[in-house]
């Protein structure tokens, strides 16, 4: 799944190539992935807006346009969104194609079709519930050691799976929380409660160190991700314990490890993080 890295990649390549250009038409090619409105007020509701800018909350993408209105992308498991300045290339995964007037697409494709699409006029809540709840960017002056320490504070949860709570840290995922961990030294199985405040300390700048570490290396590519231009990341090259259970750790030589924490694979050193 793309997360925080990936998700900013995207956006910051696109919010170069889209501001200031018209969406034409939209092509709605599997409509179960439009949430909001129905699929002929969506058309209606794009079509002939110029573009001003895209954001990002979380995994969220949020594309303004001039007269107010947002199309709100969740890419979830295996989503991409691309610009194809041709307007003439077919993903054979295309979901959603914004056609632009003077030439070129936005193709929003998903393999695995769990991706949704939002559409929301001027002055129209943007009623998304889990864009709405979402805690604050770890890359954020909001996201601290103190606020780490509060949010954690009492709480049984493993750390792994607080750490991949959306209401707590907008953004982060199974990649990076587990190698957050690991240059934090904490055992992912450890109670979230349980953390001391140099703990915390260590853990926040953990998070801000692999997260900006993935957003350098253009983000993680082992399956599906994209940028936008449609091309890989290259920060799988450069992880310490994601997807290498029974290599050795780069601190201690001994096999990385894989368990099952909160549902989820979680990779670790049982002898670095404790």
């Amino acid at each position: 799944m793309p997360e925080l890295p990936e998700v900013e990649i995207i956006r910051q390549y696109l919010d170069e190539q889209l501001p200031g250009r018209t969406i034409a038409c939209a092509d709605i090619l599997l409509t179960r992935q439009l949430k909001y409105p129905e699929p002929e007020a969506f058309q209606s509701l794009v079509a002939g807006k110029r573009m001003k800018g895209m954001r990002r909350r979380g995994k969220y993408l949020l594309l303004d346009l001039q007269d107010g209105s947002t199309i709100v992308f969740h890419l979830r498991m295996t989503g991409s969104l691309v610009y194809d300045p041709s307007g003439n290339q077919r993903d054979a995964y295309a979901r959603m194609v914004f056609h632009l007037a003077g030439g070129g697409a936005l193709v929003f494709a998903d393999v695995r079709t769990f991706g949704c699409v939002y559409g929301f006029a001027a002055g129209e809540e943007i009623a998304v519930s889990g864009l709405q709840s979402l805690g604050p960017e770890p890359l954020s002056e909001a996201f601290t050691p103190a606020y780490l320490a509060q949010a954690i504070r009492g709480r049984k949860q493993p750390i792994k799976s607080f750490l991949l709570d959306q209401r707590r840290i907008a953004g982060l995922g199974n990649i990076y929380a587990d190698e957050s961990l690991f240059l934090a030294g904490i055992h992912p199985r450890r109670e979230a409660g349980s953390l001391t405040q140099a703990e915390c300390k260590k853990l926040a700048a953990a998070i801000q160190h692999v997260l900006r570490d993935g957003l350098a290396d253009g983000g993680t590519t082992f399956r599906n991700y994209r940028n936008g231009e449609g091309g890989y990341g290259r920060h799988q090259e450069h992880l310490c314990v994601y997807h290498r259970a029974g290599k050795p750790c780069p601190t201690c030589g001994r096999p990385i490890e894989k368990i099952t924490v909160g549902g989820r694979g979680t990779h670790f050193c049982p002898y670095c993080q404790h």
